[in-house]
Parts: structure tokens; sequence; C-alpha cells
């Protein structure tokens, strides 16, 4: 992959990203039931129910961001086994 297509992938996932955590915030803090977002490549109605889902999917979001990153820069990730 090219640093242009790594670097538009990760432009966005910070778009989807901001698009989740709004519709997280105007459904855990404001009097709204449900919350229609776009995240750019889809059109998603949400309710106070899904909070749990929406936070799994930005947490899944920041990780692909901080993979595409590394790649991005050169780095890699590195996921570590017990040694025992």
């Amino acid at each position: 992959m090219d640093s242009t297509f790594i670097q538009a992938r990760i432009t966005a996932t910070k778009l989807q990203i901001v698009a989740y955590e709004d519709a997280a915030l105007a459904l855990g803090t404001g009097g709204v039931q449900s919350y229609t977002f776009d995240t750019g490549q889809s059109r998603q109605t949400v309710t106070k129910l899904d909070l749990t889902m929406i936070q799994k999917t930005i947490d899944s979001l920041y990780n692909r961001c901080a993979t595409l990153e590394a790649r991005l820069n050169g780095s890699g990730t590195i996921i570590g086994a017990p040694s025992w």
C-alpha cells in the first residue's frame, strides 16, 4: 500500500471516530432517545440501547487508526504473548 492510500484511510477513520463519538455524546448526555449520523460511508440511526455497541466500534476505530498510522510511519505493531 502506498502512503497516499494509507493517509486517506486514516482521514476516513478519524471522521468515523468523530461521528461515533458525537452520537455517543448526544445519546449519553442529551435528552435524545435516538440519533442519526452519517459516517461518510453510511447513514445509521442508533438509540440509547446501542451505546455499548457504539463504544466497541469507537475502540475498534481507534485501533484501526493506530495500526494505519504505524504502517504509514514505518513502524509496526507488536502483539506480545507471555513468555511462560
